[in-house]
């Protein structure tokens, strides 16, 4: 979906593309693959076609994920190739690689994945590992320092232990009624 409202360009209607404030000046790209376990090969081809059909004299903005760094399934590899993309056929662009966000409705965001879970009492598997986890506001902050030229922005937020994230940010709540 594109909305386009006065001075606002923005592809997308997910959590993202739903917080992206107005700019003249860029093309935010917030309409991809948005569950880092998917496996039907359409949507990532959706995804790809969608950004070929964008204005090459933009400067886009195309959210990506820190896990392009280390990681290796099929969503990563994937990244790494709309990366790619946008290097080849965008003359202006912004790569932003976010952590995990905690806002917003996707089903597949470790933070609600993890209360949906909760709310069907359903068991958790917590992975003795690290996440990195940014707010609203720190994306916010992030967007706003977008400068002119090319770049890729690693936006990590807080580093914490998947264990500390089920804590802070899933049990809100259910802690204070037992």
């Amino acid at each position: 979906m594109v909305f386009q409202g006065g001075s606002k360009l923005i592809i997308g209607n997910g959590d993202i593309a739903s917080v992206l404030p107005d700019n003249k000046k860029r093309l935010f790209f917030a309409s991809g693959v948005s569950n880092s376990r998917e496996t039907r090969e359409s949507e990532y081809a959706r995804e790809k076609k969608l950004l070929l059909k964008q204005n090459r004299k933009a400067h886009v903005v195309y959210f990506s994920t820190l896990a392009v760094l280390y990681g290796n399934n099929r969503y990563v590899q994937h990244k790494r190739e709309m990366e790619e993309l946008i290097k080849q056929e965008f003359p202006r662009y912004t790569i932003m690689r976010l952590g995990n966000i905690t806002w917003g409705i996707n089903p597949h965001t470790i933070i609600n994945f993890f209360r949906l879970q909760l709310a069907k009492g359903k068991p958790l598997k917590i992975q003795d590992a690290y996440r990195y986890i940014i707010d609203k506001d720190e994306f916010l902050h992030w967007v706003e320092l977008i400068p002119d030229w090319n770049c890729e922005m690693n936006v990590t937020g807080r580093r914490m232990k998947v264990s500390e994230i089920v804590d802070e940010y899933c049990l809100i709540g259910i802690k204070s009624k037992t």
